[in-house]
């Protein structure tokens, strides 16, 4: 004998979701301006009549290619509608004699004070004595299972590596390419790493690079950068790598003076050559509405004059001496050199990156790079996680 679960179609009838199925429904109980379900296992949610109209999956109401919605509900419904189970899913029939059909796990999966899931791993700090996951370029051109690792890692860890990589021209271009478009800036969508004659950026030199965020002159600064190596032949040039993240939250707890002037001071960021003038405003540290870290941004070079008070821009430099400390912090940070092959991947608004100087004169040094943004990511991790 066949149970309602087991007749329940298999796919969602909304929105393109990460429905798995889900108890099917027992009973259906209307008033003025909900509905309330029993599912089988006995638990029991209400629904507000006009989210259920506002969430009609029928082709009327939602496109039936792109799942688009078609409609907004102006006026909450005349009177409760009708409702009936039909193998354990629900159907209900408006004042209007409009028809609703909707799934028993889809509506389990988005009962109210349900939090919606979602594959996308949480930022975890580094501890000490971090080390970067590494994943095969095979791996990660030839299976789901490893470029979904990779991304896995990138977005809990802030940093991952790739190896054995092929010494090819572009080839972080077409790395890069598989998760999304490319993000251009005023360096190009690609940026060959190296020491040149007449540089505008000091990456483009030999000398070291101290921990920082790239472009935070940047109204969105980058979310993502790769660095492909392509060859390694110079004394030095080690890359260096801090989580600002682990160092702002030990800020937090030292200092909280300290992590509430670089939280709460906006500062002038700027970069400037021949052919731009790029300029923005915001503080060391952005936090989100309940105190969360959403971003560092953190770059000597590029950070113009401070236009603050005396006494103001004491305080200040003191926090941000403070700050610059704990990332410089041995146990903060991670140093190791890229082979020609390797790809590191970190994110530019939470890692902190730089690099020990290099002599010119003893090898060739040559890294090629790119910048992604984190929604790609985010969204290329999902598309995955459906079709395992």
């Amino acid at each position: 004998m066949t149970t309602a679960a087991e007749q329940r179609p298999v796919l969602p009838m909304g929105e393109l979701s990460d429905y798995a199925g889900g108890p099917a429904l027992m009973r259906a109980e209307t008033a003025s301006d909900r509905l309330t379900l029993t599912w089988e296992s006995g638990e029991q949610s209400a629904f507000s009549l006009t989210w259920l109209r506002d969430h009609c999956p029928c082709p009327e109401c939602r496109h039936a290619k792109t799942r688009e919605r078609l409609t907004i509900p102006l006026e909450p419904p005349e009177r409760a509608p009708g409702a009936q189970l039909m193998e354990g899913n629900l159907e209900l029939v408006w004042a209007d004699d409009h028809q609703s059909r909707f799934d028993a796990g889809w509506l389990h999966q988005r009962r109210p004070g349900q939090t919606p899931g979602d594959t996308i791993p949480a930022r975890r700090p580094w501890a000490e004595g971090f080390q970067p996951v590494s994943v095969d370029h095979a791996d990660f051109t030839g299976s789901a299972e490893g470029e979904r690792a990779w991304l896995d890692a990138l977005l809990r860890d802030g940093l991952v590596l790739l190896d054995n990589g092929p010494l090819a021209d572009e080839e972080v271009s077409r790395l890069a390419e598989r998760i999304g478009p490319l993000r251009p800036t005023n360096f190009g969508a690609r940026f060959d790493v190296r020491s040149k004659p007449n540089p505008n950026n000091a990456a483009y030199t030999a000398i070291g690079l101290a921990p920082h965020t790239d472009l935070p002159n940047w109204r969105q600064p980058p979310d993502i950068q790769l660095l492909y190596c392509l060859e390694n032949g110079a004394d030095g040039g080690e890359s260096t790598f801090s989580d600002g993240f682990a160092a702002a939250t030990a800020l937090r707890e030292r200092s909280p003076e300290a992590f509430r002037l670089l939280s709460e001071t906006p500062i002038d960021f700027r970069f400037q050559d021949d052919h731009h003038d790029i300029a923005w405003r915001a503080p060391i540290l952005t936090l989100g509405a309940d105190g969360e870290l959403l971003e560092v941004r953190f770059n000597n070079w590029i950070r113009d004059t401070l236009h603050l008070p005396p006494e103001q821009a004491d305080a200040w430099y003191r926090a941000y001496r403070e700050f610059w400390h704990l990332v410089h912090e041995p146990n903060q940070q991670l140093e190791f050199s890229l082979a020609p092959g390797q790809m590191v991947a970190f994110d530019n608004r939470r890692m902190l990156h730089g690099r020990k100087a290099f002599n010119p004169e003893s090898g060739r040094r040559h890294l090629q790079g790119t910048y992604l943004d984190l929604d790609l990511l985010e969204s290329r991790l999902r598309v995955l996680a459906r079709r395992a």
